[in-house]
C-alpha cells in the first residue's frame, strides 16, 4: 500500500513539473567547449529571466539528452534538479540542464578536472551572453562535486558562476577510496555566495546532515553563505536515490521556492 501511494505522489509531482515546463518550449543546445568537444544542455527561459541556473544532476551525470530533448535514463528524468527545472522556470529563472560532454558517456571520475570546469564555464558564458543576469550553479548529490569544485577553481571575473547552491551535498567518502567529497576540497578558495540545502533525514551515507556544520565552517571566504535544512516530505526507495529524503521527495515546490528566494536576494 505504501509503495502504491508513493508511486501515485511521484507521478503527480512529475506531471505538475511537466505542465509548468510545457509553458515555455525547451531547446536542446550544443556549444563548443574544449577542442573537438561539445557540451549539450536542455535550455529554457521565461521572457525576462531574473537569474539563470545551470542544473547539475547527480549519479553519473549521464542524461543522454537526444536531439528532441528526451532523456534515455529514467533516473536522470527523476533526478531532483532535473525534475524540478519547470519550477525554476515558473519562478522566473532561465535553466540549463547539462549532460555529459561529447567526449565521454558520463562525468563519473571527471567532475573534479580542469576539463569539466571548462565545460561548465562555457555554459555559464553562453547563458550570460543570452541574458544579462546572474548565473548560478545548482548541483545535487554527486552534482555538488561538480558545482563545488568549479567554485574552488574560478572567480566570477574569469568566467565562473555568480553563486553556487549545493543540495544533498556529498560530504564524506564513507570508505570509498576514490571519492573526494566536498569537505576535502579547497573550500577556502570559494568567494562567491554559497547556499547549502540539506534534508535533516537524508539517509545517504555520503551525505550525513551532521557534517553540514563542518562544511559551513570551511566556507571561510564566501561573500555570503547559508544553510537551509528541511524535515518531513515523503520517502521511498534507496536512501541515496531521487525519491528518498535525499531527493526532497514531496517538498519540491517548498525547496525550490526557498532556493530561488535566496538566490534572488544576492
Amino acid at each position: 500500500m505504501f509503495r502504491t501511494l508513493a508511486r501515485f505522489w511521484v507521478l503527480m509531482g512529475v506531471c505538475a513539473v511537466a505542465a509548468v515546463a510545457a509553458q515555455t518550449a525547451e531547446k536542446v543546445v550544443d556549444i563548443p567547449t574544449r577542442p573537438g568537444v561539445t557540451q549539450r544542455f536542455l535550455y529554457s527561459a521565461p521572457a525576462s529571466p531574473r537569474a539563470a541556473v545551470v542544473l547539475i544532476a547527480g549519479g553519473t551525470g549521464q542524461l543522454q539528452i537526444d536531439s528532441g530533448g528526451n532523456m534515455a535514463e529514467r533516473w536522470a528524468r527523476d533526478n531532483f534538479v532535473v525534475r524540478t527545472r519547470g519550477l525554476y522556470l515558473a519562478r522566473g529563472f532561465a535553466t540549463a540542464v547539462i549532460d555529459a560532454p561529447s567526449d565521454r558517456q558520463s562525468v563519473g571520475g571527471f567532475r573534479q578536472t580542469a576539463e569539466h570546469v571548462s565545460d561548465i564555464k562555457a555554459v555559464v558564458a553562453w547563458l550570460r551572453a543570452k541574458h544579462p543576469v546572474p548565473v548560478w550553479l545548482i548541483g545535487t548529490s554527486n552534482g555538488t562535486l561538480s558545482a563545488g569544485y568549479t567554485a574552488t577553481q574560478t572567480k566570477t571575473s574569469d568566467g565562473g558562476p555568480d553563486g553556487v547552491v549545493l543540495t544533498a551535498t556529498v560530504l564524506v567518502s564513507a570508505g570509498m577510496p576514490n571519492l573526494r567529497p566536498i569537505l576535502d576540497m579547497d573550500l577556502q578558495n570559494v568567494t562567491v555566495p554559497v547556499l547549502v540545502v540539506h534534508h535533516e533525514e537524508d539517509g545517504c551515507r555520503f551525505c550525513p546532515f551532521g557534517a553540514t556544520a563542518t562544511l559551513m565552517e570551511k566556507l571561510k571566504s564566501t561573500s555570503s553563505k547559508a544553510l537551509l535544512s528541511f524535515r518531513g516530505g515523503r520517502y521511498w526507495g534507496d536512501p541515496c536515490h531521487e525519491w528518498g529524503h535525499h531527493g526532497f521527495n514531496g517538498q519540491e515546490e517548498e525547496v525550490v521556492a526557498a532556493i530561488t528566494n535566496w538566490v534572488s536576494s544576492h
